[in-house]
């Protein structure tokens, strides 16, 4: 019998990754998808009875409220769906291992190349639920926490990467403003799924980082995409964050994946070599 796999949020990126790549990367486990439709796991009852009645061995906990705007507007919302919704199932699965993903958000941006031990500092409420989070993962005895980079692929909505997100602007006529002072370090979702397989199957534990092993710009990305995909006559202009008002931003939060690199059967990739392979070939 397949090890019974609970994973949130399976109809977001990475959770529609770990189910597909599963068959091949994890055989011996099987995959329970749990979407917000299946169970509202702010419903803390009928997680517990999903819980006691279905019995998962790992839990895979990508589900959160991520997307930064929303989070500014309800930090009650927020904190509920990412803080608390985490802490009840970190505590039904207390003897079971229990993979959570983190952002790269919660540092500020001011270093660039972070290693799992710099000091955190969170600048938006998305972050801040994020760090928060953490806390309460880091206390589970078998816990490990991923700090994830930004993910590109193919969603369930169309919408959900950030690279379906400027393609989508592009088709409809925007010119985007790309900084070319805020970086990132971004992976294919499919890597990420892998990665997190073979973690699972080692049962690795702690804090670690995962992103592409590239430091780019957001022009740069934007330059990487445009180059590919000439029929949306993609339209950008090189912006910086000197001029930027809004809502903090962190510039620079690449991070050094040196730790989950040595545990990993394959290189983490450049995002422009997965380019190179018209995306989904890896």
């Amino acid at each position: 019998m397949k090890l019974p796999v609970w994973i949130t949020g399976a109809a977001g990126l990475i959770g529609n990754y770990l189910i597909q790549t599963a068959p091949r990367f994890a055989p011996g486990f099987g995959p329970v998808g749990l979407t917000r439709a299946q169970l509202d796991l702010t419903d803390f009852v009928a997680v517990q009875r999903e819980f006691e009645r279905q019995r998962p061995q790992l839990i895979i906990h990508s589900a959160a409220m991520s997307r930064s705007p929303a989070c500014q507007e309800n930090p009650r919302l927020a904190r509920l769906t990412n803080v608390d919704a985490t802490r009840n199932l970190a505590e039904l699965a207390a003897d079971l291992p229990f993979i959570f993903f983190s952002t790269d958000l919660v540092f500020d941006g001011q270093k660039g190349q972070y290693v799992e031990a710099d000091a955190v500092n969170p600048l938006s409420v998305y972050a801040e639920t994020k760090v928060a989070a953490e806390e309460v993962v880091r206390r589970h005895p078998r816990h490990l926490i991923l700090r994830a980079g930004l993910n590109a692929g193919q969603s369930l909505t169309g919408d959900r990467a950030f690279d379906e997100q400027m393609l989508l602007a592009w088709q409809a006529g925007k010119v985007l403003d790309l900084f070319t002072d805020e970086y990132r370090c971004p992976i294919w979702a499919g890597v990420t799924a892998r990665a997190v397989w073979e973690l699972a199957a080692k049962g690795a534990t702690g804090t670690m980082h995962l992103g592409g092993a590239e430091r780019l710009s957001r022009y740069e990305i934007g330059q990487l995409l445009a180059a590919r995909h000439p029929e949306l006559n993609p339209r950008f202009v090189a912006g910086t964050l000197k001029h930027y008002r809004g809502a903090p931003r962190a510039p620079d939060v690449s991070m050094n994946c040196a730790k989950v690199q040595a545990l990993l059967s394959f290189p983490l990739p450049k995002f422009s070599e997965w380019l190179d392979k018209n995306g989904e070939t890896f």
